[in-house]
């Protein structure tokens, strides 16, 4: 689909539309709409428009009702409960970022597998390996990402602070790396463990420690990067990716920082980062008018200090939060900020949140749901109850957004290309699953995405019972299927209704305000029960933006 997604209230109509055309494909044709219900396509409530020379208002006090936290919770983590949104409502704006950002974590709530800290096998260990146990081992290895997919969807779905998952994702697809280079998932997961621990930190102490990190030195070719023979994958995206973007650095800057980048390697037993000086390449470079004998991280800190990383940061950011247009003189001096406190991340991100732009009315439901943020928020939004997140982490998946594998090195692109004809399908039947789940339902196509089974012995062949691996595949047996239940009667008693009952205009606003960012598209058929009302909001193509 093209990108049609552009700022303020045209915005906001491209988007729905966008999406409408796609959903039309699925979608019954419209029914009369129940008499008094509103048509209209606009937010549910009105704010003052800011003036075009204000981009970082500190000064407007609005309090927030329900639909500003509603707004703010999910533009800043994933959809919230009722009871999330009324810890926001009567707040300001700033003591809502404040208490949001206060929330931040550093590490995971949810517990990470066993295997996350075995050793990786060594070369010896390797080479005792027949052919069989090797195809066993790389059968583990997927089986494990699988495992780690579904552990990173749990923490979404328990975290107490959805900003720092949020975050984490961003980095995640920012500083790209995955399965499709990374062999061993347990570095896949002490990177993820990385992008928590500085996910509201320092930019400037994240970039130098994810320039290290084992999965990043395999996935960008850094790890075989030596003098004489450089390897420029990591300079390059170093500069395009990560921090100056395109048009603001040449070729011969990207030739003569691999040269500083030379000597970060591998320990082929161990895999963790090792320096190894005699392969460092100690001559003078000359990266963006500086010379000098750089080292990496001396190339790292030239990077940063130039003004184009800090707007390009910003930039992205104000993508991911705000719209999918930036506005160069807003994001300006939010950027200029950034820099000035010397890469806080939890500084931009009060900047960026205490914006005018990121309140505008005319900026609220533009952005489209990512696959996470439609999976996980739809489940955290209606309390799903379930046994076994590996089937959720299969449905993101399926809808394009397979974790700890983006697709290239450029990452997911987001936006509108998260909808098209298969992906919007995939998302009706995912609404349409949970208004059949029951205390008791077991989805026929909620089966063990994580691959064969593996016998209770687990040993391949004839490997020793010493060896880790052997003892990790003993303890992988299949994952059980997960019950997926929706207690729709107790959701909505909150609005004073049930679902075979027919809401009154009363409770139809509030169901729309509580799932949409903007009225309904389409029609909604007359005299229909509430829970049968409910279903035909998650069907409607603003459910899919924020």
């Amino acid at each position: 689909m093209m990108k049609v997604l552009t700022g303020g209230k045209d915005g906001r109509w491209l988007a729905v539309m966008a999406t409408a055309l796609v959903v039309a494909t699925w979608c019954a044709p419209a029914p009369a709409v129940q008499q008094g219900a509103s048509i209209s396509h606009a937010p549910h409530n009105k704010h003052r428009a800011p003036s075009a020379a204000s981009a970082v208002s500190v000064a407007d006090q609005d309090t927030l009702d329900a639909d500003d936290a509603r707004f703010f919770l999910t533009r800043v983590g994933f959809a919230p409960d009722s009871g999330e949104v009324a810890q926001y409502v009567g707040l300001t704006r700033e003591q809502a970022v404040d208490k949001v950002l206060a929330t931040a974590r550093t590490e995971s709530v949810t517990p990470l597998p066993d295997w996350v800290l075995e050793p990786i096998p060594t070369r010896d260990i390797r080479k005792t390996w027949t052919d069989d146990q090797r195809r066993d081992e790389q059968r583990l290895r997927g089986q494990r990402y699988e495992l780690l997919r579904a552990w990173w969807v749990r923490e979404m779905l328990g975290t107490p602070s959805p900003l720092t998952e949020r975050m984490t994702l961003f980095w995640h697809n920012h500083f790209t790396s995955g399965q499709d280079k990374v062999q061993y998932p347990q570095q896949m997961a002490q990177q993820n463990i990385l992008l928590r621990r500085d996910a509201l930190g320092n930019f400037g102490e994240l970039l130098h420690d994810v320039a290290k990190d084992p999965a990043m030195l395999q996935y960008l070719d850094g790890a075989s990067n030596r003098k004489g023979k450089p390897n420029e994958n990591f300079a390059r995206e170093v500069m395009e990716l990560f921090t100056l973007g395109e048009g603001h650095y040449t070729q011969r800057d990207v030739s003569e920082a691999a040269r500083a980048y030379t000597g970060w390697s591998l320990d082929p037993d161990t895999q963790a980062y090792v320096w190894r000086a005699n392969l460092h390449d100690d001559g003078d470079k000359t990266v963006l008018g500086q010379t000098g004998p750089f080292d990496g991280d001396q190339v790292l800190d030239i990077l940063l200090a130039r003004p184009e990383t800090a707007t390009f940061v910003t930039t992205k950011l104000w993508r991911e939060f705000v719209s999918d247009t930036p506005d160069p003189a807003r994001i300006a001096p939010i950027a200029a900020q950034f820099r000035a406190s010397h890469y806080d991340i939890k500084v931009a991100l009060r900047s960026l949140f205490m914006s005018d732009a990121f309140w505008d009315d005319g900026d609220r439901g533009v952005l489209v749901k990512s696959p996470v943020e439609f999976v996980v928020g739809t489940l955290r939004a209606f309390d799903i109850g379930y046994d076994n997140t590996a089937p959720f982490a299969a449905q993101i998946r399926t809808l394009g957004e397979n974790l700890f594998y983006p697709p290239n090195v450029k990452g997911w692109p987001g936006g509108t290309i998260w909808i098209n004809s298969s992906t919007l399908l995939a998302r009706k039947q995912f609404v349409e699953q949970l208004f059949r789940a029951t205390e008791t339902a077991r989805p026929q196509h909620m089966n063990n995405p994580v691959g064969p089974k593996i016998a209770a012995s687990g040993a391949p062949g004839n490997m020793p019972a010493s060896q880790p691996m052997q003892r990790a595949m003993a303890r992988v047996g299949p994952v059980s299927q997960g019950g997926v239940r929706f207690d729709i009667d107790t959701w909505l008693a909150h609005y004073n209704t049930a679902p075979t009952a027919k809401p009154g205009l009363s409770a139809e606003l509030q169901l729309q305000h509580a799932v949409l960012p903007l009225t309904p598209v389409d029609a909604i058929e007359t005299d229909s029960t509430a829970s049968a009302y409910l279903e035909a909001l998650l069907m409607d193509p603003a459910y899919q933006l924020k």
